[in-house]
């Protein structure tokens, strides 16, 4: 079963090679790369630092070098982030 989990999910990759199911995923990615990062970023009610950093595309590693007074596990709500 593990061998046929792992061809389906390398055969997935493989299929999106075809053109169709590739492009937009791959798309989707350069556009994300692209976008510009904000100065800082104001928490928000159920945020976490791996919400903040898939929104702004800033690695969390970067946000808490960043911000090192910030305890990962207790973020205040209106509390700002720096993220460069």
């Amino acid at each position: 079963m593990i061998v046929l989990i792992a061809s389906t999910l390398g055969g997935g990759d493989d299929g999106g090679g075809n053109g169709g199911g590739s492009a937009p995923a791959g798309q989707a990615k350069h556009a994300e790369d692209h976008k510009p990062v904000p100065k800082a970023y104001e928490v928000q009610s159920g945020d976490t630092l791996t919400s903040i950093a898939h929104a702004t595309g800033v690695p969390v590693a970067e946000i808490l070098r960043l911000n090192p007074g910030v305890d990962p596990q207790i973020l205040i709500s209106g509390e700002e982030l720096k993220l460069r």
